[in-house]
């Protein structure tokens, strides 16, 4: 039986991908299990499956070759979840029809688990002209208002909640307003936004250009080019988003530019997708595959990566035609290109066992090898199974091999696929990998650096107490066995925080030049990095040929990182620490609760559900600060007696939350993300999930009649004086799914470093 090389290692895997009944119970007893059930589900789709079930059981043996989330936790299940992990929808029309049909397609998506993306750039702009109706246009922002809404209140599969990725052209009349509607901490929380920025539009910015606004042929404003450039680096710098998509680029290195369109990518960026595209994704774990780690003869063995590339890309295959899809047009999509994204996962940690830094001339030439060694690899298979199940429906040879990355592939590769064709139109792309990478051992995320080589994080116990345990980096953990455990880690180990973004920028486009779709990356610069040096990077990004750039900077709206020490006693990276206020003090990780007054105001509701023979009723007290209302305490009572201790637990838990201030609306989002695997119960016309959805619900509603926020499925008030609570002291946002203030941006995507929750993942 496998033995995990870290406790956090099994946790992910019981929390996340293991096979349980409805009860919890589980079915995978070992993580065996797991391999088992996943080898034997993508075997399904050949002529012998047994045999294939054998191949593919020793590629996920020992975390070799690890797919995405999606496939380990539902493939073999009978669940009715898609395997695919994002999609781009289709075009939104510019019209209200449109518009809601499309909200609801995206409603269906997400329901099934995927993550969705959505270019906005079709809507016109605020102010425009509704031919018909004698009005104005609300614009594209109010749209996605609504879809930023709908994702707060949809559940994706299991526990996940939906992701979502909006972009809009450089060249709308709204997108000075696209920029900087996140610097609203309470806006547009379920969006990841990107900017598409044209060839033309990075000429005209080099030239100081002027550079015009238009929509339906129509120019709404003129502006100069480096003016609006500097908005976006602005915005970016202030609070992370919009991230940039150079979108001319990814259009022209697009192996089906002839067939094809792209004016979105998936919520994290790494798959560019036209209208109803999907992206099927999976990595090769390069830590696992070297030999003779840390010593001169080092290697990572290049039969055993091409074997593993072979028999991964086969089982993507094959994943088109066992999943399910949420849309008849996504499955559509989907089989008439076959477009994977096979991946790599622990590239820092393979570098390291090689005795190499990250971020070097000479780390980014091996990753270069690496990467075209597993393209040339990933080619090749794909024309073997072209040769025994025939090429994807669109293949058009002449067009192919004039497009896209073909230009750059080894002349006997395009022989090959002249003469057989490829059974997939694209085959690569490097995906956030947070979550599976801490699955199989803590190994380096993707193509990142090590984001700390050890860290220690609380363990919540079955006993609600909490312990605390030692997170230590892969090739950390190795080197330690190796030279013991006392032994300093040589200077060429270094991590996120240490690298300058300009290394960070070297490799990526090291990896790009192999890469059919895009990456996924994050691009961490210092707090105290200049603005000038900050747009530096992106132009960097630019220059050096990168699809899109995403940093990373600490700022005041999403916070800050799990932090590092930097004790000059310790090797470079080596140990993570509490977070350290200004003054080197433990932060104080919760405001002290509120006072108590005497006497308070409150309202109480009264709730049935339809299998409870009482009802519930449920006081909500609230406190007056500012001149605003706020949420203070929350009783929950019932005659029921099954319901007396988890609703005794619930009062206790909500009120101490309340009490603590803040943005405190988090707690209807959970309770309304809670599903009974039982099954809900219809109430006043509408399905809710379970029991405590309801209470959510209620609570949501005293949320919104005492103005705390402002809607259903909306955030805080914006209104800054009912945010009041010592925000200060704490170190960024907490975790959702755990609470723990671990949050670290990993390849453009909020992580927990204690429990591995991912928006992207």
């Amino acid at each position: 039986m496998t033995r995990f090389a870290a406790p956090i290692a099994e946790q992910i895997w019981d929390m996340k991908y293991r096979f349980k009944e409805a009860d919890g119970s589980p079915i995978d007893v070992t993580v065996e299990d797991s391999w088992r059930r996943i080898a034997r589900d993508l075997a399904r789709a050949e002529t012998d499956p047994a045999a294939w079930e054998e191949k593919f059981y020793g590629a996920l043996e020992d975390f070799k070759y690890l797919p995405a989330g999606r496939i380990t936790a539902g493939a073999g299940t009978a669940r009715q979840v898609t395997l695919f992990n994002c999609f781009v929808m289709g075009t939104v029309p510019d019209s209200m029809g449109g518009i809601f049909d499309m909200l609801k397609e995206a409603a269906l998506t997400m329901q099934q688990g995927g993550g969705i993306g959505y270019d906005f750039s079709t809507i016109r702009p605020r102010g425009a002209d509704v031919k018909g109706v004698a009005a104005d246009a609300s614009g594209p922002l109010s749209f996605m208002d609504v879809w930023d809404a709908m994702c707060r209140t949809i559940m994706s599969a299991g526990s996940r909640r939906g992701a979502m990725m909006a972009t809009m052209r450089c060249d709308h009349p709204d997108i000075e307003n696209f920029i900087t509607a996140k610097s609203d901490p309470a806006r547009l929380r379920m969006f990841n936004m990107s900017v598409l920025v044209t060839d033309d539009f990075m000429e005209a910015v080099k030239a100081d250009g002027s550079w015009e606004l238009t929509f339906g042929g129509k120019v709404y404003q003129t502006v100069q080019a480096r003016d609006l450039w500097n908005k976006i680096m602005q915005a970016t710098y202030d609070y992370a988003e919009p991230g940039v998509i150079f979108i001319d680029r990814i259009n022209k290195a697009n192996n089906l530019n002839y067939v094809e369109n792209i004016c979105a990518t998936n919520p994290c960026g790494e798959q560019p997708l036209p209208p109803y595209g999907a992206c099927l994704l999976g990595s090769i774990n390069l830590a696992r595959l070297v030999s003779n780690p840390f010593e001169k003869d080092a290697e990572l063995d290049p039969v055993a990566m091409q074997e593993l590339v072979a028999t991964a890309v086969r089982m993507m295959d094959n994943v088109v035609d066992v999943s399910k899809f949420p849309l008849e047009a996504q499955a559509q999509e989907a089989k008439n290109k076959r477009r994977i994204g096979l991946g790599v996962t622990g590239l820092a940690d393979a570098l390291l066992m090689l005795g190499l830094e990250y971020g070097t001339d000479e780390a980014a030439r091996q990753t270069d090898l690496w990467l075209h060694a597993i393209a040339r690899a990933a080619y090749l298979a794909s024309v073997e199974l072209a040769k025994e199940k025939g090429a994807f429906p669109l293949f058009d040879a002449e067009k192919y091999l004039a497009s896209g990355n073909m230009m750059n592939m080894d002349e006997d590769v395009r022989d090959a696929i002249r003469e057989h064709g490829i059974r997939n139109a694209l085959l690569t792309s490097i995906a956030p990998t947070g979550t599976i990478s801490l699955y199989a051992g803590n190994v380096s995320s993707g193509i990142e650096p090590v984001f700390a080589y050890a860290y220690t994080r609380k363990v919540l116990q079955k006993d609600g107490s909490r312990t605390e345990e030692e997170v230590v980096d892969y090739a950390v953990k190795m080197f330690r066995e190796k030279f013991g455990a006392d032994a300093k880690l040589p200077n060429y180990f270094v991590n996120a925080q240490t690298l300058a973004p300009a290394a960070h920028v070297k490799m990526q486009a090291a990896a790009q030049k192999w890469i059919d779709s895009s990456i996924s990356k994050t691009i961490n610069c210092p707090e105290d990095i200049s603005f000038d040096d900050f747009k530096g990077v992106y132009m960097q990004a630019w220059d050096q040929g990168c699809k899109g750039c995403t940093t990373y900077r600490p700022n005041d709206v999403t916070g800050s990182v799990l932090s590092v020490s930097e004790s000059s006693e310790k090797a470079p990276g080596e140990g993570a620490e509490a977070p350290q206020s200004a003054e080197g003090a433990e932060v104080v990780y919760m405001s002290e609760p509120l006072d108590r007054p005497q006497s308070l105001e409150g309202s109480t509701y009264k709730l049935k559900w339809p299998d409870s023979e009482h009802a519930i009723y449920l006081t909500i007290n609230d406190i007056i600060m500012g001149g605003h209302r706020r949420p203070f305490e929350v009783f929950i009572n019932s005659k029921n007696m099954e319901h007396y201790a988890w609703t005794l637990a619930l009062t206790r838990m909500i009120s101490a939350v309340f009490r603590r201030g803040g943005d405190v609306s988090f707690v209807v989002e959970e309770l309304k993300a809670v599903f009974d695997p039982r099954g809900g119960a219809w109430v006043k016309g509408k399905y809710i999930p379970s029991i405590l959805a309801a209470i959510g619900g209620v609570i949501e509603t005293h949320m919104v009649k005492i103005e705390f926020i402002e809607g259903e499925g909306m955030g805080l008030k914006s209104d800054p004086q009912a945010e009041v609570v010592n925000l200060d002291q704490r170190p960024g946002k907490a975790c959702p799914s755990c609470g723990e203030f671990t949050l670290q941006m990993v390849e453009g995507c909020m992580t927990c470093a204690s429990c591995g929750h991912s928006k992207c993942g």
